[in-house]
């Protein structure tokens, strides 16, 4: 009977405990996909890329770039991300989508080289672009754009590390406006409703 009363408050820390680890788990998950509560203001994207020195001035007056922040060792989003700009990019004409440039800016500057971020892009296509900035150029262009990333220490991975970090795609122009954000998703079916709205027939 003793040692029955003394299990309970045991079993009730144990739950309490497993309880907080959920939280932080969604919490972290949350932080993984979401947003920046300010509203990004967007503007001036200019690094070294996969096929030479990127600038949105690059593109024409009707052409627009989904943007994406994430990193080539990122298990799931970042891919998932990619996927689904192909995915759009297929259900879009072909007048469409020659107005589109799809890009990706690591947020992992430290492992994320151009050769590396070549090869990663073309799993998804010729098209997709990887921009690889200095952490100062990083640090500009996610503040801009309401992007919060953070790094996480993991000694027992392979990895060492992992990243959470917001996973929104921005349509953008050659002045860096931002049409519109378009919230993570693992369908294709938001990102080709804005980029129709926005390219027109």
């Amino acid at each position: 009977m003793a040692a029955s009363t003394k299990r309970k408050p045991l079993w009730l820390g144990l739950g309490v405990l497993a309880i907080l680890l959920c939280v932080t788990a969604i919490g972290l998950y949350r932080f993984g996909i979401g947003q920046s509560d300010s509203e990004p203001e967007g503007g001036p994207i200019a690094m070294p890329s996969t096929q030479g020195d990127f600038s949105l001035t690059q593109l024409s007056n009707d052409e627009i770039a989904i943007v994406s922040f994430g990193y080539t060792y990122c298990p799931d989003v970042c891919p998932m991300n990619q996927a689904v700009k192909r995915q759009a990019l297929a259900q879009l004409s072909d007048a469409q989508r020659d107005r589109v440039v799809p890009i990706m800016i690591t947020v992992d500057p430290e492992r994320d080289t151009l050769a590396r971020m070549s090869e990663y892009m073309q799993f998804f296509g010729s098209e997709f672009i990887g921009l690889v900035g200095s952490q100062e150029q990083l640090t500009d262009v996610a503040e801009r754009y309401g992007v919060i990333w953070r790094r996480v220490e993991a000694p027992e991975s392979a990895m060492a590390y992992t990243i959470d970090h917001s996973a929104s795609l921005f349509l953008v122009n050659r002045k860096g406006e931002i049409l519109q954000r378009v919230l993570y998703s693992p369908t294709p079916h938001g990102l080709v409703s804005a980029l129709e709205s926005e390219l027109g027939s």
